[in-house]
């Protein structure tokens, strides 16, 4: 179990493994997928941006990349945290790790709120916000992920 997640949680960070065949467009695995192929390649296919956009955009997704990734890895921590523990968790550990892990969630929420407004200064508003509803679905898939792995806390 713990390899397991720890390797989860491997994929889940910077580097994406290579992923097997491809699922149809526009489902959750074809996403996950494409995201653990080539996250970047997925955000550029699906933003359709103009040559004077892609210009002021990527420097912004670079910077949030680095970002978020500072943050998954405080999330991954936590969690590895509480894997390794699972079986002789303290109440003093287990409080620990889940304010932990709500810190690095409310960052990252703050995080996103931060990049909205440099997104919206160099994008019109339907395609930042389409960077947000890419990069959310692929978040969401990634915590999905990790989630399904996760024991409960006895």
């Amino acid at each position: 179990m713990r390899l397991a997640l720890a390797a989860l949680l491997a994929a889940c960070g910077v580097a994406f493994a290579q992923a097997p065949a491809p699922a149809p467009a526009n489902t959750p695995d074809s996403v996950r997928q494409a995201a653990r192929a080539d996250k970047r390649g997925l955000v550029e296919r699906n933003m359709n941006l103009t040559t004077e956009e892609a210009r002021r955009f990527w420097p912004l997704y670079d910077a949030y990349q680095k970002d978020l990734d500072r943050i998954v890895q405080r999330q991954n921590r936590a969690l590895l945290d509480y894997v390794n523990q699972e079986s002789s968790m303290s109440e003093a550990n287990a409080k620990r790790i889940a304010r932990e892990i709500v810190a690095a969630d409310v960052d990252e929420i703050k995080l996103r709120d931060k990049y909205l407004g440099r997104m919206l200064g160099v994008l019109p508003p339907k395609k930042a916000v389409r960077f947000l509803q890419i990069e959310n679905k692929v978040r969401t898939l990634q915590r999905y992920d990790i989630a399904e792995q996760m024991p409960l806390v006895r």
